[in-house]
């Protein structure tokens, strides 16, 4: 039987703002940014993580696993079999994120692939095997402008989303990784507010190795502490996907500049006819068209733009929606 999850007031969906910025704040942090108690912030969100309204987790960057291939897939299927396709490739052990768009034919689809034969697995087996396909396009990750990734909906301002963070570590060589680091990662991605003690035990080592590890691998971005709300329980009603085509020679500055916007929780740059995908939460549709026309109208290297809106989000952060299979 599904939990039944709690209603957000003012209080609860700051807190979850505060741990969608970031999600292994301690209560004590959250309540100083917040001006409230700590003992009503452990009140509030313990009911909220432990009826899954609020699940922490951690997703690998790319650029530290070579073997990853960062794959978007827009897949087009017979509208009376999209629920059964979406809910498949939600399961898959690789997929970050499921989302049925338009007019309720089509599917987006993120996956970090582990190498060539994954990937040519889905697309020249898999794929074609499923008679309810009927096309599909492929796009490779390029790069992913991590900016996006404090998105916090918009309910936390500049100086408490800067209380938050904490100063990050200098980055690691690619060759930093140690073995133990992987079972973090595998510990955390489970339960992204694991403690230390739980971190250490799944790892074989001392809390405060996992904790000094922690924090390497996260101040050198190569994992992304996350936490996965429905966004509409935060005042979200209209998500979308945006397809930009850039020109080559502004598609860093682009790409860059749209990751800030505090509308845009995720933005890559792409292989395909369109270079740049960003994914907007905005409040509704009146606040989607300002951000087209004002923000995006306003950037000198756009020339094309597709919007698809986002029906309904079956998977994110590679956790499956509690409901949506």
């Amino acid at each position: 039987m599904e939990k039944v999850r709690h209603s957000l007031d003012e209080t609860d969906s700051r807190i979850a703002a505060a741990m969608l910025a970031a999600p292994r704040a301690s209560w004590r942090t959250v309540g100083r940014v917040l001006g409230i108690s700590e003992r009503t912030v452990v009140r509030r969100a313990s009911p909220l993580f432990h009826d899954g309204t609020l699940r922490a987790t951690a997703v690998r960057n790319p650029t530290h696993f070579p073997d990853l291939i960062p794959l978007a897939l827009r897949i087009r299927c017979r509208p009376n079999r999209i629920t059964a396709i979406a809910a498949t490739l939600a399961r898959h052990p690789d997929t970050i994120w499921v989302d049925v768009l338009g007019g309720g034919d089509e599917i987006c689809t993120i996956l970090f692939l582990d190498g060539p034969d994954a990937r040519n697995a889905l697309l020249l087996r898999d794929l074609p095997a499923t008679p309810a396909v009927q096309s599909w396009t492929s796009h490779v990750l390029l790069r992913v402008f991590p900016a996006a990734f404090d998105w916090s909906g918009g309910l936390l301002s500049e100086a408490e989303l800067t209380s938050l963070r904490p100063n990050a570590p200098a980055a690691p060589g690619r060759s930093g990784l140690l073995p133990l680091d992987h079972q973090l990662i595998a510990a955390l991605t489970e339960d992204g507010r694991a403690s230390y003690t739980d971190l250490a035990r799944r790892a074989d080592t001392t809390a405060l190795t996992a904790r000094r590890r922690l924090e390497v691998l996260v101040g050198g971005q190569v994992i992304r502490l996350a936490t996965e709300v429905d966004l509409a329980r935060l005042g979200i009603r209209t998500e979308a996907l945006l397809w930009i085509t850039v020109a080559p020679g502004g598609l860093e500055e682009t790409g860059r500049q749209l990751s800030r916007h505090p509308q845009v929780r995720f933005a890559s740059a792409t292989t395909g006819p369109a270079n740049l995908l960003v994914a907007v939460a905005a409040a509704d549709l009146n606040a989607l068209y300002h951000f087209l026309s004002d923000t995006i109208g306003a950037l000198e290297h756009v020339s094309t733009i597709e919007v698809t809106p986002i029906l309904t989000g079956v998977k994110r952060t590679g956790l499956v929606r509690p409901g949506s299979l």
